[in-house]
């Protein structure tokens, strides 16, 4: 017999994903215009290719949690194909599809079970195995619709490029007119997304806060004594996609923590992470990587902040 106390904040998990999918429309919509067809032809084959490995998938294991209709894979296909350069070969983004859908959802049981988050998963994997193909910048450019392959001319991202980070404006960044992912582009559509889901309450405000806080503190830190390298702090936030994984990926409610406490040593660690790897590891974007790092640590500050179940002591729980 099922008995109180329950909480239920009033959205279901279809509801949910419909959310998201309306709060990344604003980005991704703003990113194809930028892109032209080729960036629309990416976002194409990432979602078939998750669709057609979510039927597969929960064919072979029936037991697999999840279904076709929740909506899981296509937000998996849509974040990943924004994760990556925009005129990637398509097969790029159908690999890593198979690989976020498959290994990294449904090898762990499916949705809810899986302890990575897929879509970052499949790009740091796809960042190892073909470099080349997942370090072709093309400069934001319109003209690109008159022509289905696209004959652009590429460059190294601002957060790549020794001293372009200094010159690089910040309405130019936060508008998007900087090479770099789709979902680098708008930093005010990545907000009026973001807006809308702590609206529809899909995310918590403690998550996205604290990773902006933990990137721009020690970048605002090592601005004012100096740096070598560092740039304006207010540019950590704009360039890169800090502010596309702070609305949409930080939050994933299966590899973040569920109490308000976990979720502000999450969001913080993540920040952190992100600027050391900036600035400190081969990579010029840590945004992939810090999430890993941080869903690898996720069971560990979940142990540590849980709640205190209600009637117990504080000393019985830890005890």
């Amino acid at each position: 017999m099922n008995q109180a106390p329950f909480a239920h904040i009033g959205i279901r998990i279809p509801q949910m994903m419909q959310a998201v999918l309306l709060a990344l429309l604003p980005a991704w919509l703003f990113a194809i215009w930028q892109f032209g067809i080729p960036a629309l032809l990416l976002s194409v084959s990432c979602v078939v290719a998750a669709l057609l490995c979510e039927v597969i998938c929960l064919k072979l294991n029936p037991k697999g949690q999840g279904s076709i209709m929740d909506g899981s894979a296509l937000i998996t296909a849509l974040i990943l194909a924004m994760s990556l350069p925009p005129h990637a070969p398509l097969w790029v983004g159908a690999i890593g599809s198979a690989l976020a859908v498959a290994v990294g959802k449904h090898c762990y049981g499916g949705l809810g079970q899986n302890l990575f988050n897929p879509a970052m998963f499949a790009r740091v994997v796809l960042l190892i195995a073909f470099p080349v193909e997942m370090t072709h910048w093309p400069v934001p450019d319109p003209n690109y619709w008159t022509n289905l392959i696209a004959d652009s001319m590429t460059t190294a991202t601002p957060l790549a490029t020794e001293g372009v980070v200094h010159t690089t404006s910040l309405l130019s960044s936060f508008m998007g007119t900087i090479p770099g992912s789709l979902g680098e582009t708008s930093g005010i559509a990545l907000i009026i997304g973001g807006l809308y889901l702590l609206w529809r309450r899909v995310i918590t405000y403690p998550l996205v806060i604290s990773s902006l806080l933990g990137c721009f503190v020690p970048a605002a830190i090592a601005w004012i004594f100096g740096m070598q390298g560092q740039s304006e702090p207010w540019l950590e936030l704009t360039n890169g996609a800090i502010l596309f994984a702070a609305f949409f990926i930080v939050t994933d409610p299966v590899t973040a923590p569920s109490s308000p406490k976990g979720q502000w040593m999450y969001g913080i660690l993540f920040g952190v992470l992100v600027w050391l790897i900036r600035h400190f590891a081969n990579y010029p974007e840590g945004v992939a990587f810090a999430i890993l790092l941080c869903n690898a640590v996720n069971p560990l500050i979940e142990h540590y902040t849980r709640p205190v179940i209600y009637g117990h002591a504080t000393s019985r729980r830890r005890s």
